[in-house]
């Protein structure tokens, strides 16, 4: 368990906040309070203005239950940071942290914000449009997987008994993602900034709807960073593995896994129909790299020239 510094000038006050689905916990770095308090939106605020001297909030990303702690502290004037888990968890594991509490995670947290005070991004709300454009989206991929799912077993040995109830299923599914495709066309031409950029896509040979709203749902930050932030944040950088004289292959891993399948998607097309990529594609082949490694390089040459072309739209939203 973490021990409390005393030397507080020297340490930035941190509210450190466990985050479940009906209560939180917070943790005070400055004075070592700690308290439940009901995750509603009424409670929060009224907690956290008592914490007045805080500069910081800290949670984790939990499956949107942290949404009305963030909001809370941006009511209150109190900047927030949602940490990525597993980074708070090597934090954890590097000081030889291992009992678990909700208690115990909160001032963990807090300890993690005072580590890591000046380097940790502030939290800003999105649009609730582009929120709502990405819960379509994940949504819609949710359902690509039940519709396979439902396919794979209908063709299965043994599924007769379930035949017509995995056919009704189909059909259903196919049916939502008919009306659901129509939301998100709809969720986006009511978004001028992201029906521009979807135009932009749609113009890369490779790039059809579906991921080019994907990227646009899944990816805001397309068109603000450089070349390797982007291919790190798609889940497609090769990251090194060496030690000493060793050279083993290197690995994608990370970033935002939902992203993977539909640049996959788009490379098997690019690899195809889009005249440059193709000729980059047939000269790894050539080179005797596998194939999966090949339209991995297409695909990571893909989201970079995305987030190239979207640049301009990005800046100009940010001198607007």
């Amino acid at each position: 368990m973490p021990s409390t510094h005393p030397s507080v000038e020297a340490m930035p006050c941190i509210l450190g906040i466990d985050v479940a689905k009906d209560t939180v916990v917070l943790h005070d770095s400055a004075s070592g309070q700690t308290l439940t308090i009901a995750n509603s939106p009424g409670p929060l605020k009224k907690a956290l203005a008592t914490f007045v001297h805080a500069e910081l909030v800290i949670c984790e990303a939990t499956g949107g239950y942290e949404r009305a702690t963030l909001d809370a502290a941006l009511a209150v004037g109190i900047a927030a940071h949602k940490a990525e888990p597993a980074r708070v968890k090597a934090f954890i594991r590097s000081h030889g942290g291992y009992a678990k509490t909700d208690a115990i995670d909160a001032r963990w947290l807090a300890r993690y914000g005072q580590d890591r005070f000046h380097t940790l991004q502030r939290w800003q709300p999105a649009d609730p449009r582009r929120l709502a454009l990405a819960g379509l989206v994940r949504y819609r991929q949710d359902l690509l997987k039940q519709r396979t799912q439902a396919k794979n077993r209908r063709k299965a040995p043994g599924s007769e008994p379930v035949a017509d109830l995995l056919d009704d299923m189909v059909q259903f599914l196919d049916s939502q993602l008919v009306a659901l495709d129509k939301t998100i066309a709809a969720t986006i031409a009511s978004l001028p900034e992201i029906a521009q950029a979807e135009r932009v896509l749609r113009g890369v040979a490779g790039f059809g709807p579906v991921v080019s709203r994907g990227l646009l749902a899944l990816m805001p930050e397309l068109g603000a960073l450089s070349r390797r932030q982007a291919a790190s944040l798609s889940g497609l950088a090769p990251h090194p593995r060496d030690s000493g004289q060793s050279r083993q292959h290197r690995h994608m891993r990370g970033g935002r896994t939902e992203l993977r399948p539909l640049l996959f998607m788009a490379a098997l097309t690019a690899a195809r129909v889009n005249p440059a990529l193709c000729g980059f594609y047939e000269r790894l082949c050539a080179a005797g790299k596998p194939k999966r490694l090949a339209l991995a390089a297409v695909a990571r040459k893909l989201i970079i020239i995305a987030n190239t072309l979207l640049r301009p739209i990005t800046n100009q939203k940010q001198l607007t």
